[in-house]
């Protein structure tokens, strides 16, 4: 086993992987398609477990605890960003000191404890408040107690339980089925493609189960049993995750993965007064900088390469003071791909939403599917999943390999691309909902009619299409990125996006319910907990028109980030002796979009 500076001074696909004893792995005995489906059956049963949680959870808040209509939502919103937060920390001490596979094993008992402990207080009479019905009493539920002291305390004790578990392990199962393939073998370089869409797949299968099977177990059998329910399968992820013990490919932990981070930084910081020399390859350790271009961005940080030489003096300088040129080059990927991330904070707005005020739209329309049958308005959002286990094999089958012989690329079309054209479609989707909301209540207040839950499809469905594009291409973006030693965190900081998201969306509900108070008796466009009364259409067509001005925004940025990976391989290719030929490849082949 390698030692941390060994470690430290390679490029990620040349990092030693170990097998479960710590030892080095044997590229025929570990890694590869078999260990990787192990923990898409992890992610397939982790995503059943806490989608049946999380979908229907504003209708346990707002019916058992008896919190209001927009604060359900809140709660609902925070519970959902803070488990996309707290994926920064699963990444971290992954990547710096516990390896991936211990994360996920550690914290997914973290969460299955979380399960439990809603279950039992979804079971007892005593830990919640006295029943009551919200949408039958005086003054939309004014007279229903409200969940508060010990109660309360039990409750988000139980849900942040479930969102630490899950928001560790949610970017050490994409990271971890990424190290199964070796990037450097052009047939593991496929797979690994193959892989990200697999594990879209595996992510819709989970969805589609929970958002039907354990949705409608809730509403017929009680949320006790169907969070019961979600913490035996969280039991069945963890038994795949370690019936794959044998055949993983490990990558060690590196230390702190902040360190070399911020040591640039504060060489840059210590040296902003110097002079940059007129030669690039001046710069200490651009001749050793193997796999790693050299770029113009951001150049006041190349300044932590300059050598300070004093006369007499044969001590070397402190890390914290002199960096080498790949060094810098991984702080500038981190901070050139901020604005890539920035642009996907609207598009889980929009999610938000579908998770929950188009629940509740969905609740006041005409759920029965026959006579006897009708839907649960959780259930909606399984409406894309049901075309997506369709989809997206077919996409991976037949379109990717077309599209691999046109463009050359072994995803068939670059991330970044597949980025924006899921940003595109997500305007759409609220188009869609903001039509189908004014039809739904002009229908209601003008004619006592109620339409039929059916009319709510196409906003879903085409934001199941648009997620599909988008999710995985950030996915295989940020992970591809050649950030050694850091896999698991920058696959972490796609999972903020979720987080900014729905955090975002509290915000803008308290805003537009303050904005558009003002002046007003009625109260703002989301004030009442009767959709009737709220204005509803006119907050999705804010939502559209803030996704329509994020794609444009998307355009800006992407254009930016390839012009200066393209600009970086030029200039690299014209130097007589080139070091940076394989990072020139790298920037070629997955960054351009």
């Amino acid at each position: 086993m390698p030692n941390k500076a060994e470690v430290s001074n390679t490029t990620p696909s040349a990092v030693e992987t170990l097998d479960w004893r710590g030892r080095p792995s044997h590229p025929y005995k570990h890694g590869g398609i078999r260990p990787a489906a192990f923990l898409l059956g992890l992610q397939a049963f982790e995503i059943m477990a806490i989608a049946a949680v999380g979908n229907n959870l504003i209708t346990y808040v707002f019916n058992e605890m008896h919190f209001s209509l927009s604060q359900s939502a809140n709660v609902v919103t925070n519970f959902v960003g803070t488990i996309f937060l707290l994926a920064l920390l699963g990444g971290y001490l992954s990547d710096s000191f516990l390896g991936s596979f211990w994360t996920i094993l550690i914290f997914g008992f973290v969460e299955l404890s979380g399960f439990i402990l809603l279950s039992v207080q979804a079971h007892l009479p005593q830990l919640k408040p006295p029943p009551c019905n919200m949408l039958i009493t005086d003054d939309g539920g004014e007279h229903c107690t409200e969940a508060k002291g010990f109660k309360a305390m039990i409750f988000f004790l139980a849900i942040y339980l479930v969102a630490l578990g899950s928001g560790c392990v949610k970017p050490n199962m994409i990271a971890h089925g990424g190290d199964q393939f070796n990037q450097e073998d052009p047939k593991q370089l496929n797979q690994l493609s193959t892989y990200f869409n697999a594990a879209y797949f595996a992510f819709s299968l989970g969805e589609l189960v929970a958002l039907t099977i354990l949705v409608w177990i809730q509403t017929h059998s009680g949320m006790d049993v169907g969070f019961g329910i979600s913490a035996a399968v969280m039991a069945m992820g963890l038994i795949s995750l370690i019936s794959g013990t044998f055949y993983y490919r490990n990558k060690p932990p590196q230390g702190s993965i902040l360190t070399p981070i911020a040591q640039v930084l504060v060489a840059a910081f210590f040296k902003r007064k110097h002079i940059y020399p007129s030669n690039p390859q001046m710069l200490h350790g651009d001749q050793n900088n193997v796999g790693q271009v050299h770029t113009d961005k951001f150049r006041f940080l190349d300044k932590a390469c300059i050598r300070v030489e004093e006369a007499g003096s044969n001590t070397k300088e402190s890390s914290w003071r002199l960096c080498s040129v790949g060094q810098v080059e991984q702080v500038k990927i981190l901070l050139s791909v901020i604005p890539i991330f920035s642009c996907t904070i609207v598009f889980n707005t929009i999610l938000a939403q579908l998770q929950t005020f188009s629940v509740q739209q969905g609740s006041a329309m005409d759920t029965h599917l026959t006579k006897s049958f009708h839907i649960p308005p959780a259930s909606l959002q399984s409406i894309p999943y049901i075309l997506l286990i369709i989809v997206v094999p077919l996409y991976d089958t037949f379109f990717v390999p077309f599209a691999r012989r046109i463009t050359g690329h072994e995803s068939g079309i670059s991330p970044l691309r597949r980025i924006g054209f899921g940003l595109f479609l997500a305007t759409f989707s609220m188009v869609s909902a903001a039509l189908l909301e004014k039809k739904r209540r002009d229908e209601a207040l003008n004619h006592n009619k109620t339409l039929s839950i059916f009319w709510i499809t196409p906003q879903f469905l085409i934001f199941g299409l648009s997620e599909m594009f988008t999710a995985v291409g950030l996915i295989e973006f940020f992970y591809k990125q050649s950030m050694k030693g850091m896999q698991a965190f920058l696959t972490a900081i796609t999972y903020c996006s979720y987080s900014f998201g729905f955090y975002l969306s509290s915000i803008l509900v308290s805003l537009v319910n303050k904005i558009t108070s003002n002046g007003s008796s009625n109260g703002g466009w989301l004030h009442h907990n009767n959709l009737n009364q709220d204005r509803l259409d006119l907050f999705y067509w804010l939502m559209a028109v803030l996704s329509f001005l994020n794609f444009l925004s998307y355009l800006f940025w992407s254009n930016w980030y390839s012009h200066g990976s393209t600009k970086s391989q030029a200039e690299s290719n014209t130097k007589e002796n080139n070091p940076c030929g394989q990072g020139s490849k790298y920037f070629e082949d997955h960054n351009v979009p």
